[in-house]
Order: structure tokens, then sequence, then C-alpha cells
């Protein structure tokens, strides 16, 4: 593999990376200004996903892949998965959902082929997700009613996408840590980045999402803290950011708890606004060894027809036990190869995206399942795979030694002439 080909993707790269996205935007949501079946909004998500395939496919006919434990450790996960759809006891989806998991894989595998440690799929991330939230932005603009109904308390939803408020919080807050990474590493210009960071703030802000809040701030001072020692600029951000922090506790305590609580009784923010129930219920639920092992097959992540909103919970339902230890073992390890990797701004986005999905992790499922978390991290791994060996230069051809030049000829010798005896006196003056 050229250094050409892993250090300049092509377009057709980041393409196949934005069908990824599209099929996981998912189609459930708040209802849309234009009404759109769920089946379409199935069929464009799931031929969002063929067609990544087949891009990633057609622009790497040789199948040259890179080893990755991220991804090999995926593609172990679809053997639970499989296991425990065969059983049809979560019906005939099961099965479709391990072969569009078994897709995502593969195309992953695919496009791991251009995983070098640069910066190019977190442009990548960044356009797509900003695209998105533009389709947000515009359906609040066409219909701020639609855009936050009374149904989801005000909070902002998906007006032309089937978007719930988790969703927008979570791209809005991912780009925004990753715009902010990119000034203090100097790899785009203020202005650029404030194009993205101030809409995508007011849109988290309108969604009233804690978790992605709390992801943003924890996974932002873990990143900037890598960088502390060896940036001056880090070391800058990280002072403001503290000031403004204190200021904020100190002089907005009421309107930030008031927008924490989003006027939700003790009760029910101590349970999380209702999913604790779920998870004790799950938990108390008898299973058979089969099941604790593998799980009941893949599903929509619900419990009794309620979310069950936790990765951990959802895969132990779903993958059992096996599958808890697979997706345990993928944080573990980009998260060790993170820490073990020299300062960096490539290691320092590589640890907002693992902080951020293992926060979420806990009230956001997703992990065991084609998802965008699962996106998150396949970018922190193409961030911390090593840049790929140049190819040694091929010997170059000996050169032929020039032809032997001719003897000279030999010159002849010119006879000297006679001086007469008078000449060779001094002139007299």
């Amino acid at each position: 593999m050229s250094p050409n080909d892993t250090q300049h993707p092509s377009k057709i790269v980041g393409a196949a990376w934005g069908l990824l996205i599209l099929n996981t935007l998912g189609s459930a949501g708040a209802k849309t200004v234009i009404p759109l079946p769920r089946s379409l909004i199935q069929m464009v998500t799931m031929g969002a996903l063929v067609a990544a395939f087949a891009l990633a496919l057609a622009v790497n006919l040789r199948l040259r892949i890179r080893a990755s434990a991220f991804v090999f450790l995926l593609t172990l996960l679809l053997v639970p998965s499989v296991i425990s759809s065969v059983s049809l006891e979560s019906g005939f989806g099961a099965l479709f959902r391990c072969a569009r998991l078994a897709l995502f894989v593969g195309t992953l595998w695919l496009l791991s082929r251009w995983w070098d440690g640069s910066l190019t799929f977190v442009r990548h991330h960044i356009r797509m997700y900003f695209a998105v939230l533009g389709s947000v932005a515009a359906g609040l603009i066409l219909s701020p009613g639609a855009a936050m109904p009374e149904l989801y308390g005000g909070r902002l939803v998906g007006a032309l996408w089937p978007l719930t408020p988790p969703q927008i919080g979570q791209y809005a807050a991912v780009i925004t840590g990753l715009a902010v990474l990119l000034v203090v590493g100097r790899r785009t210009d203020r202005g650029s980045a404030a194009a993205v960071i101030v809409p995508a703030l007011v849109l988290l802000a309108l969604t009233h999402t804690r978790t992605a809040t709390l992801g943003l701030l924890t996974g932002l001072a873990l990143a900037i803290g890598s960088l502390i020692l060896t940036s001056a600029a880090a070391r800058r951000f990280f002072a403001w950011a503290v000031v403004c922090a204190a200021v904020a506790a100190v002089g907005f305590s009421s309107v930030l708890q008031g927008w924490f609580l989003r006027g939700q009784s003790q009760e029910n923010f101590t349970s999380l606004t209702g999913r604790a129930k779920v998870w004790d219920a799950l938990l108390a639920a008898p299973r058979t060894p089969v099941e604790y092992l593998f799980g009941t097959g893949l599903g929509d992540k619900s419990f009794g027809g309620l979310p069950i909103d936790n990765s951990w919970l959802a895969v132990y339902h779903e993958q059992g036990m096996t599958g808890v230890a697979l997706v345990a073992a993928v944080i573990i390890v980009l998260g060790g190869v993170a820490l073990l990797r020299p300062p960096s701004l490539s290691r320092a986005c590589a640890i907002f995206l693992i902080s951020y999905c293992a926060i979420a992790s806990y009230t956001e499922a997703g992990l065991g399942d084609a998802s965008p978390y699962l996106l998150h991290l396949a970018v922190a791994a193409s961030l911390l795979a090593a840049p790929a060996a140049a190819a040694p230069p091929s010997a170059p051809s000996p050169t032929p030694l020039p032809a032997p030049l001719p003897a000279p000829l030999p010159t002849p010798e010119v006879p000297r002439r006679r001086i007469p005896r008078w000449a060779q006196r001094p002139e007299v003056i």
C-alpha cells in the first residue's frame, strides 16, 4: 500500500462514510412536517448502507484492509448476535438486523484501508453531521411548532427527518468537541470553526440533552488535558474554560439548574426519567443459560415495550454476557491504545470520542449494533491507527560505465631550432 493511498482518500470514501451516517439516523422520532412513511425511511436508510458497501468495495476492489482490533472485535460481536437471533425469539427482524450489522462491519473493513492516523475522517464526520443539523435548523425555521412539540416537552426534534432530542444533542456535541480540538490544534481557522460551533451549541441547548452536554464537557476536558504539556494553545484554552465555567456557575447557577432539571420533579430526576425502573425489571427477568450467555437476539433496544436507554443493558439483553465482554473490550482496547500514544491532536480527538461514547453509554443504547456510537469509535480507531509504512524504494538499475576513451595518438616531437652563439649573449643597452 503506497502512502498516497492512505494519505489522500478519494471522494468516494467520503461519500461512503456519509451513507453510513445516513443509515444510522434511524427511522423513529417526532412527526415531520411532511409525513414520511416509516417503510420509506427504512428503505432509504438500508439503501444507504448497501450503497456505502458498494462504494467501499468499488474503491477497494483488491480488498486491501488494515489490521484493526476494533473492527475485529465488532466481527466477533456478530457471533453472539447470530446465535441468539436464529432462535427467532425476537422475530425475523433479528436476522435482518444481523445482516445489517454484518454489512456495516464489512464496510468498515473495506474503509480501514484509509485509516492512517490523519484527521481525514474527522473532517468527514463534522461535515456530514453538520449537514444533518442543517436539516434540523431548516425544520425549526419552517415549522417551529413541529420542531419543538409539546409531546417532547418543548425540546428540539427533527421536523424534516424524524430525529429525537437525544440524537440531535449527540450530533451537536460531537461536532462541537471535534471543531474545538481542530482550532486548538491549529488545523482550521477560527471563522470556519465558529460557523460550526455556534449553531451546534444553539441546537444542543434547544434539545435540553443532559447526557450530550456532560459528554461534551467531560470529553473536552480529557482531550484538552492530554495536550496541556505539549501545546500552549491547549493551556490557554483550558485556563479560559475554567474561568468561564466559574463565572457561569456563580452568575447563572439558577438558569443552569433549571435547564438541567427540565422541569422534572426530584423523584423523576433521580430515576433518570423512569429508566431505572426499566433497568430493574430487565435485570430481574428470568433467563436461561443460553440467554444469559448470548441474549435474546437483536431487537429494537426495548424491554416490555419501553426503551432500555443503556448500552450495556441493551447488549446484555440482546447479545448476553458474551456481547457485554466484547463491547467492554472495544472500549478498553481503544482507551488503552490512546493512553499509550504520544500526545498529538489525533490522540486528543480519539480520547474525546472514546470518553463521549463511554459516558453516553449509561443513558443511551447503541454500542452493540450499527449506530452513530460505533461510527464515533470507528473515527477514533482511524485516528489511533499507525501511519502506513512507505514502500521501500526499488533499487536503481546499475548505470553502465562509460566506454573507455581511445588512447591519444602520440604527438610527433618537434625538432629544436639551433640558436647561433652570437644570439645567446645579452643585449647591450
